[in-house]
């Protein structure tokens, strides 16, 4: 039987002043970033930032599915070639189960548990496609089948850290369960063991497959619980934009005390502050950069500039940009209004909504219903700059 003494600390002592004063940051900069746009407008642009977080996700697995390639996958245009569809599917596995979380149709759990990384596990994976389900034992080149939900019953090894054996998984993840309790903890304790979690559910490594998106996810999914997170930014970009350091420090935090000074557990106590520390300023440095570009006076601005280009080529009419930022700033307005808005007689008036809502910078539920901002992938590097990499 492997002693749970092996996964020890799973917490930073508390009152470590570097974590602390991140976690301060985080809270102060995360409230004032929250309720900066019109609740609808943020729904829309909470549309846009699952499928970037899906994006950065699965490019830290390594699995590089173009944002365009997403969008159409989005709209049930899949690919003919087998891989990009495939991968096309797992994109819309992602979006769902995050769509799932943001609205509040996730079980009622503590997101950091067990219980809530098999929901997020079995929900993700019965969306894939039955080739993306199998996984290859490095070393007896066995091919072993991804269940939805249930924990592995075989070993692995990830890289140089052997995961604990399967018979011993239900005691490592109870103590996973007790340690990151919200209930027992401080206010800021309750956001770093965000942070220390993420490490210590991958170094169990409950399933064969998927427990790096898993993890993501719970770790959305708490930020949310937390009062910090919202669907407005997504702690996977900043992840993936630094994947190697995220890989290193992740394989560092795996590693075993190194003397007196570190700690009393088994595994190293700094490597797994440091871990939290790199978590913790990813976090402010995604809610900055969504906070800048989402900002009203300059996202107006780069809309009007990019509008104004587009109604010289003739690709928009004129009076286009007014019903925009109606929507921007007020979130929807009813079909009747667009008169007022443009100042345009009325057949006028509504052909130009009518070319917003074919481009899709205007989007409704219903034919006849109010309308409200879209963000379709062809305005997204010119609303939005450096939200993706450059376009291949």
């Amino acid at each position: 039987m492997e002693s749970i003494g092996l996964m020890e600390p799973l917490l930073p002592p508390e009152g470590t002043s570097e974590l602390n004063d991140l976690v301060i940051d985080l809270v102060s900069k995360a409230s004032s970033f929250a309720g900066t746009l019109n609740p609808v407008v943020s729904k829309s642009v909470g549309d846009l930032v699952r499928s970037m977080n899906c994006y950065y996700s699965n490019l830290i697995e390594g699995h590089d599915t173009h944002p365009r390639d997403i969008d159409r996958a989005i709209a049930e245009n899949y690919s003919s070639e087998p891989e990009k569809r495939a991968l096309q599917k797992e994109a819309v596995a992602h979006i769902s189960v995050q769509r799932m979380i943001d609205e509040e149709r996730a079980p009622d759990l503590c997101p950091i548990s067990s219980e809530y990384g098999q929901w997020i596990h079995k929900e993700f994976c019965k969306r894939l496609p039955e080739e993306l389900l199998w996984v290859e034992n490095p070393d007896t080149k066995e091919k072993i089948k991804v269940i939805p939900g249930r924990h592995r019953d075989g070993a692995v090894q990830i890289g140089r850290h052997i995961p604990p054996l399967p018979e011993n998984l239900n005691i490592f993840l109870r103590r996973f369960n007790e340690a990151y309790d919200s209930r027992s903890l401080s206010k800021l304790q309750r956001i770093i063991a965000i942070a220390a979690s993420h490490h210590r559910y991958v170094w169990i490594h409950p399933f064969y497959d998927g427990n790096g998106r898993v993890v993501r996810l719970m770790s959305y999914a708490a930020l949310k619980n937390a009062n910090v997170g919202s669907e407005l930014w997504s702690v996977a970009r900043g992840l993936a934009r630094q994947k190697e350091k995220y890989k290193s420090l992740l394989q560092a935090a795996d590693g075993h005390r190194r003397g007196d000074l570190d700690g009393r557990g088994t595994l190293s106590q700094k490597a797994l502050i440091d871990f939290c520390a790199f978590f913790m300023k990813v976090c402010i440095d995604q809610v900055e950069y969504m906070s800048t570009i989402l900002d009203f006076t300059t996202l107006s601005e780069r809309m009007r500039i990019h509008i104004e280009e587009m109604i010289a080529m003739k690709q928009l009419p004129k009076g286009s940009y007014s019903l925009l930022r109606e929507a921007l700033l007020v979130g929807e307005f009813e079909r009747g209004k667009v008169v007022d808005i443009t100042g345009f007689k009325d057949r006028a008036a509504r052909e130009v909504m009518y070319a917003l809502l074919k481009k899709g910078l205007l989007v409704s539920d219903t034919p006849r219903g109010s309308v409200r901002l879209g963000f379709p992938i062809d305005v997204v590097e010119r609303w939005f700059p450096l939200l993706y990499p450059a376009t291949k």
